[in-house]
């Protein structure tokens, strides 16, 4: 299978939740076989920030502008057994016009960012990706997130047929390693700086870290402001390459996962970040979601925290019963949320195999 994409990014994981994702996909579905060709603009912030040049048994396309590329675009997706044009690409609709009139195998539409593209739609506000047609040009638009969101592409944006690809891990990238004492941490947290979601970060994280001076915080990410509310005991660590991730959970005795307000309002989208930490049986420390349930038992592969009280006794849990959570939780993760499990489950997709509803927590709505 040849699969062709028009994505956001690949070759940086800078700033961004997309890069790791897609790595671990292409490189799930090329040990099965199939070559993908992603073509990703060459955006002077990710340049300068680039941990990744060439992928393995496919081919990365980097260009300046779209005219130069359009032509090799056309080529590609010529003999293509799927397209795949997603959210946030940067040339997003001259890629979809290039479907449109051309003749192609699956035509498809993946949002990685999915709460993020209805609210902005709903706002009025301009989603830069997605042309006048919506997507009524696509045979197939695949979210990140389940839920009422699929219903929503179908009636807010013209989706003909609808199917979820959840997010994923790579267990050779993220997996338990010795800890790092640069890393080390009672609760840490790792993710780029959201102001929608600081009040969850307040309330989970620098709030306990006010009423337990003793214990150790730390922040991993990028693009927090000066302003940030530091407490003493909160340590800070500047943007991480994934190579370092396995490092940063393997060395915190608890972890926290806090969900963008969209994402939050929607339910049934969990991040990468939370398959990366529990595959390094980190336990993981969530604020709660609808869907939740889906992809972690609570109390036994996971901790939620609905409040800065619940996020306090998660910390003064023993080692033992964290131990014994964090374990499940890989496991939980292994069988069921790595990229080999996601690159299977598109591959069916894409085939045309998949029913139309599932009772897993993958869902696919004609």
């Amino acid at each position: 299978m040849k699969i062709v994409v028009f994505g956001l990014t690949i070759s940086s994981s800078w700033g961004n939740g997309h890069a790791t994702l897609w790595r671990g996909l292409v490189k799930a579905l090329s040990r099965r076989g199939c070559r993908v060709v992603f073509f990703e603009r060459d955006l002077a912030y990710y340049a300068a920030n680039r941990d990744l040049t060439e992928i393995g048994g496919g081919r990365l396309v980097l260009y300046g502008d779209w005219a130069d590329v359009a032509s090799d675009a056309r080529r590609e997706v010529a003999d293509a057994n799927a397209a795949i044009v997603t959210s946030y690409c940067p040339d997003g609709i001259a890629a979809t016009e290039l479907l449109a009139g051309t003749q192609t195998g699956l035509k498809v539409f993946y949002d990685l960012d999915t709460p993020v593209t209805l609210s902005r739609l709903s706002g009025g506000e301009d989603v830069g990706y997605i042309g006048p047609r919506g997507l009524s040009d696509f045979d197939l638009v695949l979210s990140f997130t389940g839920g009422v969101a699929l219903t929503e592409l179908q009636q807010c944006l013209g989706a003909r047929r609808v199917g979820v690809l959840y997010g994923h891990v790579d267990p050779d990238v993220h997996h338990r390693t010795d800890p790092v004492p640069h890393y080390a941490a009672d609760l840490s947290y790792l993710g780029t700086y959201a102001g929608d979601r600081q009040a969850s970060l307040e309330a989970l994280l620098i709030t306990p870290a006010v009423r337990r001076p003793e214990r150790r915080f730390l922040i991993g990410g990028a693009q927090y402001p000066r302003e940030f509310p530091w407490t003493p005991n909160i340590y800070f660590v500047r943007h991480l390459p994934p190579c370092e991730h396995a490092a940063f959970y393997s060395s915190s005795r608890l972890t926290l996962n806090v969900t963008r307000a969209a994402m939050l309002r929607m339910g049934w989208c969990p991040s990468g970040r939370l398959f990366e930490a529990a595959a390094c049986g980190t336990p993981l420390l969530s604020d709660a979601w609808e869907g939740l349930s889906a992809f972690y038992a609570e109390g036994s592969q996971i901790l939620v925290a609905r409040s800065t009280n619940d996020a306090i006794d998660a910390l003064d849990l023993s080692d033992a019963e964290l131990g014994r959570i964090g374990k499940a939780g890989r496991e939980r993760t292994l069988a069921e949320h790595t990229s080999d499990r996601r690159a299977d489950q598109l591959i069916e997709i894409l085939a045309g195999g998949r029913s139309p509803s599932d009772a897993s927590c993958e869902e696919t709505t004609a």
